[in-house]
């Protein structure tokens, strides 16, 4: 009998589901768009997302994680069920079983949620996973050996960062700071600044296009749109990476530490082996210019960016669905 198979990268700001032999298939946001009258589902993912920021008061756009545990139980059942129908296709025999990864800071009852609302998707099984081990699985980290490694994986709405061995997690901290967060300080900053309101896709924007974790040598600068607060019309102003950079120092700073306390809680075995062989980062938010280099220069340890840091979660996922013996230890809850 063959049973289809899906892994779930549920993440705060983009969902990304991966299907065996298929890859990476749906890399959309986790945003969902509801009738404000009947609270009907209008529209899920991208077309939700373009929604953000401009609705009318009749629509109400959600982003239904935070922090990267559900928020809105029902929306999120809304969110699996669409993406989950999206992956499979139109007519399917057998429900799949789905394979969600979560973060490794997760509550007994925030794991059960997730489990529940899959089921309720339409998932014949439902197996959750812990982030830091799938991200070490795509990132081509050898987990089974007898040897450390550390992981550190950045996404929307927590940074999870561990040292694994054995298959199993040996040192780990998880702190609820990410791009969510580097987005906001961005708006907060631009704002007091500049007197400029802009909203999350802007501060997004400007975190992709001019955001360094360091002070850059050669500036990059930007134009960007929003409303001025004293006048509250339309206003255009430049900001440079500088900015970027001094705006986000505070959740920079939360990072390292959270990294500080893994190396300090690592057995000494472990931390010469991660001292040899570097950390390797993962997820959207890892891709900031120059994290690598700050995280280095904090610990004194060799940071590495994985190759595809996006997919790393995703593709981890699936790769333990696909041998779910193999890594049976690793799964946390099934259904």
């Amino acid at each position: 009998m063959f049973i289809p198979k899906i892994g779930i990268d549920l993440g705060t700001t983009y969902v990304l589901v991966y299907v065996p032999k298929r890859g990476v298939i749906i890399n959309e946001p986790s945003v969902v768009a509801v009738s404000a009258a009947d609270k009907r589902i209008l529209a899920v993912g991208n077309e939700a997302k373009d929604m953000l920021g401009r609705t009318p008061d009749t629509i109400i756009a959600y982003r239904p994680l935070k922090d990267g545990v559900i928020a809105n139980f029902r929306m999120t059942e809304a969110m699996l069920r669409y993406f989950i129908n999206k992956a499979l296709g139109g007519a399917r025999l057998f429900r799949p079983e789905v394979m969600v990864a979560v973060p490794g800071g997760i509550t007994s009852v925030e794991r059960r949620a997730v489990v529940d609302a899959t089921i309720r998707a339409g998932a014949r099984a439902a197996y959750v996973i812990k982030e830091p081990i799938v991200a070490a699985i795509g990132a081509d980290i050898p987990i089974g050996s007898a040897s450390g490694h550390m992981i550190i994986d950045i996404g929307g709405g927590t940074m999870e960062a561990a040292v694994i061995s054995l298959g199993g997690i040996v040192s780990a901290d998880s702190v609820r700071i990410g791009g969510n967060k580097l987005d906001a300080a961005i708006a907060d900053f631009i704002r007091r600044k500049y007197g400029l309101a802009i909203g999350e896709r802007t501060a997004e924007d400007v975190k992709i296009q001019v955001g360094s974790a360091m002070y850059l040598k050669d500036k990059l600068d930007m134009d960007i749109k929003g409303r001025d607060m004293v006048t509250g019309l339309p206003r255009v102003a430049n900001v440079t990476s500088d900015d970027i950079t001094e705006a986000i120092q505070h959740e920079l700073g939360g990072m390292v530490s959270a990294l500080k306390e893994v190396l300090n809680n690592t057995p000494p075995e472990l931390s010469a082996d991660v001292m040899e062989k570097g950390m390797v980062l993962s997820g959207g938010t890892s891709q900031l210019r120059h994290l690598t280099d700050l995280f280095s220069q904090a610990t004194g340890v060799p940071a590495f960016l994985a190759d595809d840091a996006q997919y790393c979660v995703a593709r981890g996922t699936g790769i333990a669905l696909e041998n779910l013996a193999s890594y049976k230890r690793s799964v946390l809850t099934t259904r």
